[in-house]
């Protein structure tokens, strides 16, 4: 073993070895604090409700370490172990065309992955989320919804890497930055085909038909300016009882969806604030300025790619293929052990747009409303209310329940 596949392998033990510890200190903590609802919850949340949420928490985090060490197994079963190189041996015998082989190894990757974490996925939906009643999927939709995903993956994904693998092998030292605009390219143009052609293939949305929210909703979006094509509720109950809301789309294609489920918990004015929290993001630009961000880091990915496989480290992690495909998919495959490192910068700033998105809310609907609604989908969705502080900081897009509603009860 050489110097470089020994720092490979204490940089991946490093990687599991910390995210482990959080999980560990995650699941200590919601089970110390499981017996007492804290304040002030315990107005509004019965010890019951926030048991569960608890030992809810408890078995997510549990099945995360599994995932864990399973995603760790797979990561040195494809580097160190020599998976990728056997398997791009076997693409460059299926075919003597670059870009097959280049598709052959990518589809053999993610199917063998996926053969492989497919026990835990089963017992995810059918064990733990049926058992604190929150599962409404059957097995024939579990299959459909994989096999819908592998036909979107057929006719969206293998063109976009054909072209990507194409432009890798014949536009020179550049192919990064074209395939960097190639890639943002598509991911707008699947931001705004998302709404109106792939959403519908797994769910069913109708027009709100209750009257009297949507003339509270569209006085809402006219009175901010926002222009939308329409407000939709979604079959999410086809498959979770979890309760949500969002935005999608672009331009004239943006729509306004909620969850059948949200609209069976929620009065009509929590869906309002709820609804003016999702506008505050629209106000603050977050959305854009997420897209500009992702944009900034995709093009340094390319960067870094384009490093990667001119360089000697592919061949000290397993790979002895002088493909640059091969070292391509090695680079992605690598690179979490890495960018690990960048999630708590990511959590903070999500953080920081759901602050802003909340004291907006309060300015144009009612903090009083978006705290209930908040207090709601938290028992609704079975939602710790006690999580770790570091976790939390690490890992939650969103403030915890405390910090949030203290925020919004400020004057």
């Amino acid at each position: 073993m050489n110097a470089t596949s020994l720092i490979f392998l204490v940089l991946v033990m490093l990687w599991v070895g910390i995210r482990l510890y959080l999980n560990q200190r995650q699941l200590q903590h919601v089970r110390n604090h499981r017996h007492a609802v804290p304040k002030p919850f315990d107005n509004t949340i019965s010890l019951d409700e926030h048991k569960k949420a608890a030992d809810y928490t408890a078995a997510k985090g549990q099945m995360s370490n599994l995932s864990l060490i399973l995603e760790v197994l797979l990561l040195l079963l494809w580097t160190s172990a020599g998976g990728l190189q056997w398997l791009s041996t076997q693409a460059a015998n299926f075919s003597d065309h670059t870009i097959v082989r280049g598709l052959f190894l990518v589809t053999g990757l993610l199917v063998i992955s996926s053969i492989i974490q497919l026990p835990l996925t089963l017992w995810n939906t059918f064990n733990i989320e049926k058992k604190f009643g929150f599962n409404n999927t059957d097995l024939k939709t579990f299959i459909l919804d994989r096999l819908k995903g592998l036909i979107l993956f057929a006719a969206i994904g293998l063109p976009i890497l054909s072209l990507i693998f194409w432009l890798l092998q014949q536009a020179g030292s550049l192919w990064w930055i074209y395939c960097w605009l190639i890639w943002t390219g598509f991911g707008l143009l699947l931001g705004w085909a998302y709404p109106t052609f792939i959403a519908p293939m797994f769910n069913k949305f109708s027009e709100l038909e209750d009257k009297d929210l949507l003339l509270k909703i569209n006085t809402l979006l006219q009175d901010n300016g926002f222009d939308a094509s329409g407000v939709y509720v979604m079959d999410g109950s086809k498959r979770s009882s979890h309760g949500n809301a969002y935005f999608t789309g672009f331009g004239k294609s943006k729509r306004i969806v909620f969850f059948d489920t949200l609209l069976e918990s929620l009065t009509h004015d929590q869906i309002i604030a709820v609804l003016a929290h999702e506008l505050g993001h629209f106000k603050h630009k977050h959305i854009v300025k997420g897209l500009i961000v992702n944009a900034i880091i995709t093009l340094i990915g390319f960067y870094l790619i384009d490093r990667f496989i001119h360089s000697p480290l592919p061949a000290t992690l397993g790979v002895t293929d002088s493909s640059q495909i091969t070292l391509l998919v090695l680079f992605v495959l690598v690179s979490p052990v890495l960018s690990f490192y960048l999630q708590p910068l990511f959590s903070w700033w999500s953080r920081k747009n759901e602050f802003e998105a909340d004291e907006f809310a309060k300015q144009k609907s009612s903090a009083a409303d978006l705290v209930s609604a908040l207090l709601q989908m938290y028992k609704d969705n079975a939602s710790s209310l006690t999580p770790d502080p570091l976790y939390s900081r690490i890992y939650y897009s969103h403030p915890p329940a405390h910090e949030r509603i203290a925020a919004l009860q400020q004057a």
